[in-house]
């Protein structure tokens, strides 16, 4: 909801006008008034900017962001489902099972924004608490879907709410006897730092970055340290990551969309590359990895048209050709 236009929907990520009213300055205000408790709105006034979830009366989920632009209120909201997807509903790789069963580690999920980073998780989350018993604890900003507690325990802390900031929570979680942690989302250098420091001492942790592939996610992680840092987090990350599953939303051809993945696992040929500071290899090391479950982003594009699910113009468009297809 932008002041002077019509509200605006995106579905199946294209833009529609949701009707021809013009949305007026203050009726954007007096929606998000009422959405928001007095004490958010004067931090909003204070901070310009706020994120939070709201449930409606007939509740339904929503990821919220209220901003201002050009003075006047604005507002940008996601639907969450009320159903946490399970693993195959979401058409995640055989994989992701194997990964859920571990004990500790650090397994990423990136992608860009709207890519269905968060829904992947949860899915990953709640099959780890339909089959073990471990205490989970989940740092969001805000709380996305709501878990229930089924073999695990869950907790799931909001920034704002319930700590301070992510550093803050990831540095008090270890006093909370934790067995699986979900960050969502490693911000700054601080948060990753904190984040690899709690895989390397025995715990599986889960965690979101903006990044577009499991090359690009490694050289991020190394490139936010100073230089001489960098030598000691490439060990540290050679040594803790389990997984990054870096995924896009691309159309399908009968409507909708469609997850691609490409998917790297930290074997010994991989640590080595990240130790060596030889990630412009990596892509090749996963081209060849296939029997350890491992896939690039084109060879997933490629899987998706093979079965009939995106058409030649989708692929196209992300620069692949059809040599071998």
């Amino acid at each position: 909801m932008i002041a002077n236009l019509p509200a605006f929907v995106r579905v199946d990520g294209q833009l529609n006008e949701l009707d021809k009213k013009i949305m007026q300055p203050k009726e954007i205000e007096t929606i998000v008034k009422e959405v928001l408790s007095e004490n958010q709105f004067k931090k909003f006034n204070i901070e310009k900017d706020l994120d939070f979830a709201y449930e409606n009366k007939d509740g339904y989920r929503f990821r919220v962001n209220v901003q201002f632009e050009k003075g006047n209120v604005s507002l940008s909201a996601r639907t969450i489902p009320a159903e946490i997807p399970k693993i195959e509903d979401i058409d995640m790789p055989d994989i992701a099972y194997e990964l859920c069963s571990l004990d500790r580690g650090l397994i990423l999920v990136t992608g860009p924004t709207g890519c269905g980073k968060s829904t992947s998780l949860a899915a990953m989350i709640n099959y780890i608490n339909e089959t073990r018993r471990v205490n989970i604890i989940t740092l969001e900003d805000p709380i996305e879907f709501l878990f229930k507690n089924k073999r695990s325990i869950i907790r799931q802390r909001q920034l704002g709410n319930d700590m301070l900031s992510f550093q803050d929570g990831l540095v008090h979680v270890l006093r909370q006897d934790p067995n699986v942690i979900m960050v969502g989302e490693m911000r700054n250098l601080e948060t990753i730092a904190a984040t690899i420091t709690l895989a390397e001492t025995g715990h599986l942790v889960f965690a979101t970055l903006h990044t577009y592939s499991a090359a690009q996610t490694i050289d991020r992680i190394i490139d936010i340290f100073p230089p001489y840092q960098q030598n000691q987090i490439r060990m540290q990350v050679s040594i803790t990551l389990q997984a990054i599953i870096a995924q896009k939303l691309v159309p399908r051809k009968d409507g909708g969309r469609v997850a691609a993945r490409e998917i790297l696992i930290n074997t010994p040929a991989i640590a080595n590359l990240i130790r060596e500071n030889k990630v412009s290899q990596i892509k090749t090391s996963i081209q060849t990895s296939a029997k350890e479950g491992m896939i690039t982003m084109d060879n997933a594009m490629g899987t998706l048209y093979k079965k009939g699910l995106i058409s030649k113009e989708v692929m196209e468009s992300n620069g692949l050709s059809f040599n071998g297809m």
